[in-house]
């Protein structure tokens, strides 16, 4: 059983200079067959759209609140270094998404993932693919693994009485640790 990061993890909105670790990050994530690959240069152009976890000054999280239409963003390239998983980086990360999508607008937060449970107990209900056609005609008819990737599409609405009710509508994750 892995042992739960100790110390303090604060989040952040990443810059291009973290593009080089959110690439590391995400590859190591790739490697485990968890994630669909992301190019250094797409990364650097898109940093300021990723919230990183940072534990003693080291990139251990990072997901980026990816726009897919004026009412929908999609949670994207959801990684956790394998030292911290286990200790609610991930959750942490998503409900800064969350909050930062409300915020700007958005209605609808999705994600498309292997382990549907995941996001389940944060909320999100499993939807038919094409419940999310921003998604599926902007990313998945150019993915080489269109109608075989075997991801879940996954969907919570961003309104303020679902949120209450999950006990959601607490103050921004970086104001306190995770550990």
């Amino acid at each position: 059983m892995k042992q739960p990061t100790r110390g303090r993890i604060t989040l952040r909105t990443a810059g291009a200079s973290d593009a080089k670790k959110l690439h590391a990050l995400i590859q190591a994530n790739l490697e485990e067959g968890h994630l669909l690959p992301r190019t250094l240069s797409e990364l650097t152009v898109r940093a300021e759209r990723f919230v990183v976890a940072v534990k003693a000054r080291k990139i251990i999280g990072c997901a980026e609140l990816a726009p897919l239409s004026p009412h929908v963003a999609e949670v994207r390239s959801l990684a956790v270094d394998a030292s911290a998983r286990g200790s609610r980086v991930g959750v942490a990360i998503v409900d800064e998404l969350r909050r930062r999508a409300r915020r700007e607008g958005y209605e609808k937060l999705c994600a498309f993932t292997h382990a549907p449970a995941y996001f389940i107990h944060m909320g999100f209900s499993i939807v038919p693919h094409l419940w999310l056609t921003e998604k599926v005609f902007t990313d998945c008819v150019k993915c080489p693994q269109f109608r075989q990737c075997g991801q879940y599409a996954m969907i919570v609405p961003l309104d303020v009485a679902f949120d209450a009710e999950r006990g959601y509508g607490l103050p921004a994750a970086s104001a306190a640790p995770l550990s």
